[in-house]
C-alpha cells in the first residue's frame, strides 16, 4: 500500500465551507495520516504489504483514532500525522474482524477535535456524502451515496449492509465517510465497481459506523468484541458464474490441512446446499464458535469430496500488539 503522493481533487470536486452545515475546516483538521510498519514474517506481510498508509478519523477527545482494521494488523510500529504537521506513534489497540475496524490510541498529543459520528440510517441512496482523506480540502472528494447491499468478501468477511459511493476516493483506506451535517457515517474500506446508469464506474465501500457502538467499550477495554470469535477455514472462495470457486488458500490454514484444495467447488456446509458466499458464510458461522469442525461437500474433477475442516481463531495467526 503506497503512501498518497502530492495531489488534489479538482476544485469542482472538493466540498466548499458554503455548500455543507458543518465547521469545515474543524472536519479536514480530524482526519490524520496513518503509516504503519508489518514485519516481514507477518502473516499479512505478503498480502497487505509491510508497509501501509491511509487514514484515521479522530473520535475522541484522549485521541483515540478510528480507521480500517486492515492498515494496521501486526503492526509493529505506527505514525500518526496532523494536517497541522504533529506527528505522534500510535498503539494498535484493536483489530475487530467482525466489522473491520481498527481502533489507534495516540501516544501523544494530537491536538485535534473529535468528530461527531452518525447513523447510516440518516442517509438514503443518491444523498451528497464527502469522503474526506487526509491533506485538507484537496483531498476531500465531494460523493453520492449510490447503494446501501450487503457485501461479502473472499477473506470470510460479511456485512449485512455496507455503503457504496461515487465516484472512487484513490486514497479510501480508513477515509471517513461524512454526512451533510458533518457527522461520520462510515470507514472506507474498498475499491469497487459500480453499475451506474448502465455504465460501470470505480466507487468505494464504506463500513457503517453503527456498526462500532455496539463494540466500543470492548475493544477499547480488552482489544476484542466480546462476541465468541468465528469459525475461519483460511479458504478464499469466490463466486463465478453461480458457483463457489476456492480461488486460493491460507499456508498451513484449516482448509489447506483438511485437503482442500484452489479450483474446488463448494457445494454443501454440513450437507445444507450452498447458493452464494454470503450463504456460505452464514452456514459455516452458525455451527458453532472458532474451534468447530466444518464439514464441507466439494466437487472435484466432476466428482464430489467430502472433508472435515477444524476451524481456527486467525487472530491465533496474528503478532499481538505490544507497547513501545
Amino acid at each position: 500500500m503506497a503512501e498518497p503522493d502530492s495531489w488534489s481533487f479538482p476544485p469542482e470536486l472538493q466540498p466548499s465551507a458554503g455548500e455543507v452545515r458543518f465547521d469545515l475546516a474543524s472536519t479536514l483538521d480530524g482526519v490524520v495520516k496513518l503509516r504503519a510498519e508489518i514485519p516481514e514474517d507477518a502473516f499479512t506481510a505478503s498480502i497487505l504489504g509491510t508497509e501501509r498508509f491511509g487514514s484515521g478519523v479522530v473520535i475522541r477527545e484522549d485521541g483515540l483514532t478510528l480507521t480500517i482494521g486492515y492498515l494496521i494488523t501486526e503492526a509493529e510500529s505506527i505514525w500518526l500525522t496532523t494536517n497541522r504537521g504533529t506527528v505522534v506513534p500510535g498503539h494498535p489497540l484493536a483489530y475487530d474482524f467482525a466489522t473491520g475496524f481498527g481502533l489507534i490510541l495516540p501516544l501523544g498529543k494530537l491536538g485535534v477535535a473529535p468528530l461527531p459520528r452518525g447513523t447510516s440510517a440518516q442517509i438514503n441512496v443518491d444523498d451528497d456524502v464527502f469522503v474526506i482523506g487526509h491533506g485538507g480540502r484537496g483531498h476531500a472528494l465531494r460523493a453520492r451515496l449510490h447503494d446501501k447491499r450487503e457485501f461479502a468478501g473472499y477473506w470470510e468477511y460479511l456485512l449485512g449492509e455496507a455503503l457504496f459511493t461515487v465516484p472512487a476516493h484513490p486514497h479510501w483506506s480508513g477515509a471517513p465517510l461524512v454526512s451533510i451535517d458533518g457527522r461520520v457515517i462510515g470507514i472506507g474500506s474498498l475499491l469497487v465497481q459500480e453499475e451506474v446508469d448502465g455504465n460501470s464506474m470505480q466507487g468505494n465501500m464504506f463500513v457503517p459506523i453503527d456498526l462500532l457502538a455496539p463494540i466500543l467499550d470492548d475493544l477499547v477495554n480488552t482489544g476484542r468484541s466480546s462476541q465468541p470469535s468465528r469459525p475461519w477455514l483460511g479458504m478464499y472462495t469466490q463466486e463465478a458464474d453461480g458457483q463457489l470457486m476456492v480461488a486460493g488458500l491460507a499456508d498451513s490454514g484449516p482448509a489447506q490441512s483438511a485437503g482442500v484444495r484452489p479450483g474446488d467447488l463448494v457445494l454443501e456446509v454440513a450437507a445444507e446446499r450452498v447458493n452464494s458466499l454470503a450463504d456460505m458464510l452464514r452456514k459455516i458461522w452458525r455451527l458453532g464458535p472458532a474451534g468447530t469442525e466444518v464439514s464441507l461437500t466439494l466437487g472435484r474433477d466432476g466428482a464430489l469430496t467430502h472433508v472435515r475442516v477444524r476451524s481456527a481463531d486467525r487472530s491465533d495467526l496474528l503478532r499481538k500488539p505490544r507497547l513501545h
